[in-house]
């Protein structure tokens, strides 16, 4: 009898293989009382596990194939540098001593306050991080219950992977083997799982729950990575089907390939720039193969985290000088640090302004934090105006909900500038500085924001959640999450207007951008910007390309009109037609 699931899609293609299913044992991690002798054995036995557990991931490291994607060292390396850090090393090791328990239980209490801050990060990408902690957690938990990591040996070549998670490590073995596909019971759109599964170009749905309860090790399965779907002992038919799909994505990617070098510019004339959200130096590879028009979204915020201290203003500098020259004269927008209200992570005295916040959605998050802390954002802003001298860039603000924001970073900026002078450094002096617009209030002020800043940029993730005052990785209100909702689509219309009457650049950063089932909602609405992770660039491209904003104007004008799903759906059809 076949047996259908449902989950999230989050990389797409079609596989069809046996069941591979992964079973990890759970470990106790039941508190034990210890006496004052015991305290030094222990140490030592939870040193070893994470000696282990790295030695493990250095393995790993050291085996990745030499064209694999630049996002599993990335995650790796990531893995490797959380084991150093005195969050894991050090302050279990103080639990074992304050309070006479055994490492499990200090590790597990350690857990929960690390999963309570990441939790209050209103980056989403961010607090998805919590799945890294738990990776490397759960290893030295494996390595203290077994005295050795539980690597996966056995060949998964041809099978479709079924895992309650997989770690960075795990799809090194993936790389090397030849996976078909994966369903994991855990994991969002964002988690590491499902990027690395696209960065990889690997068939997979997540947050499949209890799915090893019902799958079979051996069983014959079939996947659609887009719609989220997996079938445990397809009919021939079925088979069938998915065999013919699967053939015409194949030619569809290799189709995609060939848009590499054609214009950006749509059926009747409208020239678009396609530009790339990069997080790390090394997703720059990725940009130079889809011959993207630069970066129109830099995040810094992973230089400021799992340390000790604070960037330095040349730690800053050298990162961005590194990313300018791989773009050879093309565009860099660096958004200053959109740090959210998570000041107690890790070490109170980076940033020592107070508490954390009762509701981090509302507190001191992005601008509001960079203003609160002038040495951090001077700090940063003196490392991009010495960039500058380097290669074409460009400020974006992060956060921003009026107009008093800018005025007060725009002074600062000069007072960096004039420093500068006096030391005799040199930078552009015309630097362009722009604004994300993700709040409401920001997206209905966009005239105001207009006549002030040189560009903007619209971040459809944040600004969906306020418009619905919804958490979107939430499991219990993520289906509120709609991008199609007339509110929504009225904010984005209104931001692109205010640009065009004050003759300024306005692109779309957010996950919509990456859409192709909204990037000609977009189009319609006026937008020729878009900016994109890089994989998602040749089929957004490919879908813009083969569209006319004067016929797709009228399909994007009803939606913003209706919040019938159904009229929605219907409407949605039509302008993706063809």
């Amino acid at each position: 009898m076949t047996l259908m699931f449902n989950g999230i899609g989050v990389s797409k293609g079609f596989a069809i293989g046996e069941a591979h299913v992964l079973h990890r044992n759970q470990v106790d991690v039941t508190a034990r009382k210890l006496t004052k002798k015991q305290i030094p054995a222990e140490c030592r036995r939870l040193r070893r596990a994470i000696k282990i557990a790295k030695a493990d991931l250095l393995t790993a490291r050291d085996n990745i194939p030499k064209d694999a994607p630049s996002d599993i060292s990335a995650f790796i390396e990531t893995h490797i540098l959380m084991l150093d850090d005195g969050l894991l090393s050090d302050t279990p090791i103080d639990i074992i001593k304050a309070e006479h328990c055994n490492a499990e239980a200090a590790l597990q209490q350690q857990r929960e306050a690390m999963a309570k801050v990441f939790g209050s990060m209103e980056d989403e990408y961010l607090a998805t991080r919590i799945d890294d902690v738990n990776h490397v957690i759960d290893a030295v938990l494996r390595a203290l219950d077994t005295g050795e990591e539980a690597s996966t040996t056995d060949s998964w070549k041809g099978q479709i992977v079924i895992a309650d998670d997989l770690t960075p490590a795990d799809t090194v073995l993936m790389q090397n083997q030849g996976v078909a596909g994966f369903v994991t019971e855990t994991g969002g759109q964002l988690s590491h799982t499902a990027i690395l599964a696209r960065s990889l170009g690997i068939p997979a749905i997540v947050g499949v729950h209890n799915i090893r309860q019902y799958v079979k090790a051996g069983e014959e399965l079939t996947l659609d990575g887009k719609r989220g779907m997996l079938l445990a002992e397809p009919t021939t038919e079925m088979l069938s089907e998915v065999r013919k799909q699967q053939k015409s994505f194949k030619q569809q990617k290799r189709d995609l390939n060939k848009l590499v070098d054609e214009p950006a510019v749509t059926q009747d004339g409208v020239k678009l720039r396609l530009s790339a959200n990069i997080e790390i130096e090394d997703d720059l590879k990725a940009v130079r193969r889809v011959n993207a028009d630069g970066v129109g979204l830099y995040r810094t915020e992973f230089l400021y985290l799992n340390r000790e201290q604070l960037p330095t203003e040349q730690e800053h500098f050298k990162n961005y000088t590194k990313v300018l020259r791989s773009l050879k004269g093309s565009m860099l927008t660096i958004r200053t640090a959109d740090l959210g209200a998570d000041k107690d992570f890790a070490h109170t005295h980076i940033f020592p302004s107070g508490p954390l916040a009762h509701n981090p959605a509302m507190g001191l998050r992005g601008i509001r934090l960079c203003l609160n802390e002038p040495s951090l954002f001077i700090t940063q802003l003196r490392a991009i105006l010495r960039a500058s001298a380097r290669g074409p860039l460009q400020i974006l603000l992060p956060m921003l909900t009026n107009v008093a924001e800018v005025k007060q970073t725009l002074s600062l900026i000069d007072s960096v500038k004039e420093a500068l002078t006096e030391e005799g450094i040199e930078f552009e002096q015309n630097i362009p500085i722009g604004g994300m617009v993700e709040t409401p209030a920001a997206a209905i002020a966009a005239d105001q924001f207009a006549q002030v800043l040189d560009f903007l940029s619209i971040g459809t993730n944040d600004l969906i959640q306020y418009t619905l005052a919804i958490d979107r990785i939430d499991d219990q209100v993520n289906y509120l999450y709609d991008p199609l909702h007339p509110a929504v689509l009225q904010l984005i219309k209104h931001t692109i207007d205010a640009g065009q009457k004050a003759n300024i650049p306005v692109t779309l950063c957010g996950d919509m951008a990456s859409d192709t089932r909204f990037v000609r909602v977009l189009l319609g609405l006026g937008l020729s910007e878009f900016s994109m992770p890089p994989n998602s660039l040749l089929a957004v491209k490919h879908s813009l390309i083969n569209a006319r904003r004067v016929r797709v104007r009228r399909f994007s004008t009803a939606l913003m009109k209706t919040s019938d799903s159904e009229e929605q759906n219907s409407l949605l059809e039509r302008i993706n037609r063809g």
